[in-house]
């Protein structure tokens, strides 16, 4: 059993590969395996020592994850560090990880936990918050890509004034496409309080768009 105080490998893209894990069972070659299947074998496998399993798991992950802390949070930096401590909190939980839910949906429970729980929640949007603005149709005229850009910042403002909760739920929902059942699984709620959060936030933003309509 390897050390499981040493941090896991950061959630970077930059990150030498390193050794693929060995082949998973039952997989002929060339065939696809399910996302959730080979989840749930690389984690068997890091739970029982295996660093390169987890660094696949790291690296299929990473993306979505820092993708939820960015909008949570508002920061990068802070985004990442929150991803990097859910990691470490996964290489050092994974031998009572019991699979109830898949890997992905356990990560976005622990990031999503990290984010609601740091102390530092900005209270004005930072300028790395804001999306990069969608792709202009040609021949677009610049006073009506001013407004559609304006309005851009204005949705991710307005996301910014909704309560934690009601920002998670959203984000989970509209942005990451999650079920109702795994929000509530990584909220730790019920789906009908979900469901309520959702609403609420649903309509706070409605409102803070009107003036874009």
């Amino acid at each position: 059993m390897r050390d499981r105080t040493r941090p896991p490998p950061p959630p970077s893209t930059d990150r030498p590969q390193g050794p693929a894990p060995p082949p998973i069972a039952g997989a002929q070659a060339g065939q696809d395996v399910p996302t959730d299947l080979a989840d749930r074998l690389l984690a068997v496998r890091a739970a029982e020592g295996d660093d390169d399993a987890f660094a696949v798991l790291v690296r299929r992950h990473s993306s979505p994850l820092l993708a939820l802390a960015h909008h949570l949070l508002g920061n990068q930096a802070e985004a990442e560090d929150a991803v990097q401590d859910a990691f470490l909190a996964a290489w050092r939980q994974l031998p009572e990880f019991r699979h109830s839910a898949s890997f992905g949906t356990w990560m976005y429970r622990i990031v999503t936990n990290r984010c609601l729980n740091t102390r530092r929640r900005p209270r004005t949007l930072p300028l790395d918050a804001v999306p990069e603005p969608a792709a202009h149709e040609p021949g677009s005229s610049p006073p009506r890509i001013a407004e559609t850009d304006a309005a851009t910042v204005a949705l991710f403002q307005a996301l910014r004034e909704l309560n934690p909760e009601q920002r998670a739920c959203w984000v989970l929902r509209e942005l990451h496409g999650l079920h109702y059942e795994e929000i509530a699984h990584v909220t730790g709620t019920s789906e009908q309080t979900v469901r309520g959060r959702l609403f609420r936030a649903r309509h706070a933003l409605q409102e803070a768009m009107r003036p874009w309509r």
